[in-house]
Order: structure tokens, then C-alpha cells, then sequence
């Protein structure tokens, strides 16, 4: 009977190759040219349509942020407005088209979010650190302790916003390097922002000898500031005798100037009172220490 069996089903699988080979061999070249016309005049021309509809749009979309961006930098709006804004049209509305694209070739827009879900929630599960920075860069951008061009002090470094992004920030420091700093850290850290503010106070302390004048040596300090287009006059500029020091007068000026002035205001000043001090003979003392031998 087993072999009875095995018999039938030998025939069947040999009837069944040969049925195959024969639809097989039934397929001509004609066929195939029939199916690459038939899939070129339906989907590939959808295909097509697409690629020139996203080719135009994205091009339409590039234009419009640059519209936007002149129109806003010529209303002198803030700059870091301006940057989200445009990052905003380039990049969402070019999302949104690519989107429409995909659905009209036919492709499942649906599938494609749930893949980008899990994917989102995978990533965001192993990069926690990062979406911290997304976070912080959200709060950056809401609350705006700073703004592009903006030099600030921060995480141990210091130099001028050049771009807020929603995971890092760059600054320009003082000698020409980028720092990347990430936001989730820069948010709940300690910022100084030097540029906030339209005016600074500029701090010296000056020393000179206990044997000279200080009342003179004050009036030199003034004459200097007086004469010194970039330091305001209001508020008023203030120069005091400060400490007695172990072998100096110190005397202190304060001075209130623009924040672009800052450093102008400091060096000048510096160059200027060492000037005027020689010309005036105000000894500014080096450090030293007197020894007095006692005999026995």
C-alpha cells in the first residue's frame, strides 16, 4: 500500500514540475515588454509625476523661507526668531510635501508613522541624555535667556551665540573656536549674558606708593576719564581711595560704558592712566619687602 502511495505521489509532483515548466516557457519576451510599458504608463508615470512635483515644491519651499527671512530681517525682528522660522518652513514643510508625494506613488503613509513611532520610541529610550538637550533647546528657545550674537559665559566657556539648535548650541570664542555646548546641560547650569544689557560697568584698581599723593593721583585718574569720548558721564564715573594695602594705595574707578565698548574702555584706560601717571611722577611701587636686621 506504502508503495501504491509513494507511486501517486511521485506522478503528482512530476505532473506539477511539468505544468510549471510549460507556463514557463509559455512567458515571451513580448509578454515582458507588455508588463514594463503597462507599469510605466500607470505607476511609473505616477512615480514620475512625483519626483518633479517634489523637485518643484521644495524649490517653492526654499524660496518662501528666503522671502520670509529678508522680511523679517528688514523689520529688525530678533535673530533667533528668524533662524526657528526658517528652520521651521525648510524643514516642516518639506516634511509635509514628501509626505503627499509618498502617498500619490502609492506608498502607506500610515506604515510608515508607526515605523517612525517605534522607532522614535527605541531611540528615545536609548539616547535619554539627548532628548534632555531637545528638551532644553525647546526651553532655550521659549524662555530666551539669550539670543544669537549674544556673548555669554556658560559651562566654563565663553564666546558669541553663532546658532541655537534644539540639541546643541555654538559659540564663537574669543580666539576663533566653536564649542558645541549641549542644551540639556546649558539650561540647568549658570548663564551670564554680557550682551543683555546696553550698558557695562568697566572696574579698575590702581596702585601708587604710600608716599605719594593720593588726592593728586586721584585727579590724574579723573582727567583720564574725562577725556575719554567712550566712557559715559551718566551715570557717574567713580574713583575712590579703596584699601591700604601691605605696600600700596589702591585706589578703585568705575566707569559705566556701551557693551560693545567694553574692551575698548579697559585697555584704553589701562594705556592711559600708566601715561599720565609717569608724566605726572606718581610711582606705581613693585612688590617688595623691607628687612630689618636687629643687632643683638
Amino acid at each position: 500500500m506504502f508503495k501504491i502511495f509513494n507511486n501517486i505521489k511521485f506522478t503528482n509532483l512530476i505532473n506539477l514540475t511539468s505544468e510549471t515548466t510549460e507556463k514557463t516557457e509559455s512567458i515571451t519576451f513580448g509578454d515582458i515588454v507588455n508588463v514594463v510599458i503597462e507599469w510605466i504608463t500607470t505607476e511609473g508615470l505616477k512615480l514620475l509625476i512625483g519626483l518633479v512635483v517634489l523637485f518643484i515644491s521644495f524649490k517653492i519651499v526654499n524660496i518662501l523661507a528666503k522671502t520670509v527671512k529678508k522680511k523679517l530681517e528688514k523689520k529688525n525682528r530678533d535673530k533667533t526668531i528668524i533662524s526657528v522660522i526658517n528652520q521651521i518652513i525648510r524643514k516642516g514643510l518639506k516634511g509635509l510635501i514628501l509626505l503627499g508625494v509618498l502617498g500619490y506613488v502609492g506608498i502607506d503613509t500610515a506604515g510608515i508613522g508607526t515605523i517612525i513611532a517605534s522607532a522614535g520610541v527605541a531611540i528615545g529610550l536609548a539616547l535619554q541624555g539627548s532628548l534632555a538637550n531637545f528638551a532644553g533647546g525647546i526651553l532655550i528657545l521659549v524662555l530666551r535667556p539669550f539670543k544669537l550674537g549674544d556673548f555669554i559665559e556658560c559651562q566654563g566657556e565663553s564666546g558669541t551665540v553663532e546658532v541655537i539648535n534644539v540639541f546643541y548650541t555654538h559659540l564663537i570664542t574669543p580666539d576663533n573656536k566653536v564649542v558645541m555646548i549641549p542644551n540639556g546641560a546649558l539650561i540647568n547650569g549658570n548663564i551670564t549674558n554680557y550682551s543683555k544689557k546696553a550698558l557695562r560697568r568697566v572696574d579698575f584698581t590702581f596702585s601708587i606708593s604710600y608716599d605719594e599723593d593720593f588726592e593728586r593721583a586721584k585727579e590724574v585718574i579723573n582727567n583720564v576719564i574725562s577725556s575719554m569720548d567712550k566712557i559715559l558721564s551718566d551715570p557717574k564715573p567713580f574713583v575712590r581711595l579703596h584699601t591700604h594695602g601691605e605696600s600700596t594705595i589702591n585706589i578703585v574707578a568705575r566707569v559705566w560704558t556701551k557693551s560693545e565698548d567694553y574692551w575698548d574702555v579697559y585697555f584704553d584706560m589701562m594705556e592711559a592712566i600708566k601715561k599720565n601717571f609717569d608724566e605726572a611722577k606718581i610711582e606705581i611701587p613693585y612688590n617688595q619687602l623691607d628687612v630689618h636686621i636687629k643687632d643683638k
